[in-house]
């Protein structure tokens, strides 16, 4: 008589994968994994893992799905609030985003010297435009807002949130070269941190020009904020 495998068994089972999978993603880099790697980590054969999977692609679309879930729930309370000026909800965008980096930034840390390697450079792609995908229709929905609310004035308000998350990505992703280059400079803080201010600022009055939003309109990040995240790094590279 075959047996008969419960819900929430396959639940737990896929779940059980997906963390093997991002585990070995932040040690070995997606290019190094293999599905037999996988398969260690979990203790389970081939024929069972293709129950859940059926190729190593289906494991990367499961998985950057999954990254696309977890990202996405803590905006949607932002971006459904009836009572948040657009203003409000973009710098809660914005806030949310970078508190939730901060709360777990000693994994951020160590993600982010695996994220920008080689090594990762087809799952990271996959992930951004993910993400991209994801969050700016959300960001364009909060321009809209903006736009009725008269607060922003854009020739080109449905094209907003892609604009918008262009220059997010952008200033991450110079941010986190800037972070991941104190592993070769021991004495140099005090000059990244005070670029990673400026930069941060530049791309800020970038938003608020392309929206039409008055000036300071959102949040410039300080010398405080920022050394953080060089402790955070440093601590790290010490582990």
């Amino acid at each position: 008589m075959a047996r008969t495998v419960k819900p929430e068994e396959v639940a737990s089972k896929r779940r059980a994968i997906l963390d093997a999978t991002q585990r070995l993603v932040l040690t070995k880099g997606y290019e190094q994994m293999s599905i037999q790697d996988i398969l260690d980590e979990v203790q389970m054969s081939s024929g069972a893992f293709h129950h859940y999977f059926d190729s190593r692609k289906a494991l990367l679309e499961a998985f950057i799905e999954r990254i696309k879930q977890e990202s996405e729930k803590p905006l949607l309370s932002i971006i459904h609030d009836p009572g948040l000026s657009a203003i409000e909800k973009l710098q809660g965008f914005f806030n949310t985003l970078d508190r939730l980096r901060v709360e777990h930034k000693t994994e951020v840390v160590r993600l982010g010297r695996v994220w920008y390697t080689d090594a990762n450079a087809i799952v990271r792609q996959k992930v951004d435009d993910a993400v991209f995908q994801q969050r700016a229709p959300l960001l364009t929905e909060i321009v809209r807002q903006g736009v009725q609310e008269g607060c922003f004035t854009i020739a080109y308000p449905n094209k907003a949130g892609e604009v918008i998350l262009s220059l997010l990505q952008g200033m991450g992703n110079t941010h986190a070269r800037l972070l991941l280059s104190l592993d070769q400079k021991r004495d140099d803080d005090q000059h990244l941190i005070e670029e990673i201010v400026t930069i941060h600022a530049a791309y800020m009055d970038a938003i608020e020009r392309m929206l039409g939003a008055p000036p300071h309109s959102f949040y410039r990040t300080d010398i405080e904020a920022v050394n953080i995240w060089v402790v955070a790094m440093r601590e790290n590279s010490q582990v």
